[in-house]
Parts: C-alpha cells; structure tokens; sequence
C-alpha cells in the first residue's frame, strides 16, 4: 500500500483510501476496465465517487482512456514514467471479440504521424480486435 501511496503522490493525487483501493483493483486486473466494471468490484461505494476518482487519476496521468471500439470508455494505468503525450507515449490497445477484454500493449509504440500543415492532432487511439492469447489458446 505504502508503493500505491508514492505512486499518488508522485502524480500529484491525495491517496485517499478509496484511490488507493481503486489504483490496487486496476493494477491487479490488468485489463482496462470500464466505470461499471470497477462500481461493480466496490458495490458499496457511490458511482459518483468512483467517476471522480478515475477522472483525478486521468488528469494527473495515471490512468489513460481508452476507446475501444465498444462505445464504452474504459481505463488503464498509466506504465511508470508514461505523461500520456501525444507524441511519445502511444501505444497500441488490443480488444479480444471473444471475452470482450481490452489490453495495453505497451511496448508497442504508435509511431509519430507528421500531418498535414494546419491539422493539430488531439488524440490518438489504435485499437487491435481479434482474439487474445488467453482465448486462441496460445
């Protein structure tokens, strides 16, 4: 717990019990996750405070959004020394069609894309589908 506390605080987050709780249950699943998947593991806590949580966790990089495709958002820790940027930090997301599970593949980098003059990128995201290593049996 003392680790998951650095970590917040390092981040510039308040590790509050709840965040704490909320960084462990992501950092042990290691899939994203969507906001219902994560109100679903702590029933007794308020849907508000579970939003909020991963909202301070994005704006402080410690967890990035993820669209895969699904029309839910979901979310994933951030790996240590990750700043989210647009420019370094991309990585490919892999959504298997059989379990429905997303996953950072993170030592896959999204290389650099040099735009049209006038076009200022925002975002990214580029999201693999097909089926994992847990359901291809490999």
């Amino acid at each position: 717990m003392k680790e998951i506390e650095r970590t917040l605080e390092t981040k510039g987050v308040r590790p509050t019990a709840m965040r704490i709780l909320v960084y462990k249950f992501l950092a042990e699943k290691n899939v994203a996750l969507s906001l219902t998947d994560i109100e679903n593991a702590f029933v007794k806590a308020e849907r508000t405070t579970l939003f909020r949580t991963l909202k301070t966790f994005e704006q402080n990089g410690v967890v990035h959004q993820i669209d895969d495709g699904t029309g839910i958002q979901k979310f994933a820790l951030c790996e240590p020394g990750c700043n989210c940027d647009l420019e370094q930090d991309l990585h490919l997301h892999f959504h298997c069609n059989n379990c429905d599970e997303t996953v950072c593949l993170t030592q896959h980098k999204i290389p650099h894309i040099n735009l049209p003059e006038g076009y200022v990128a925002e975002d990214a995201n580029l999201v693999l589908k097909g089926i994992c290593e847990k359901c291809s049996g490999q």
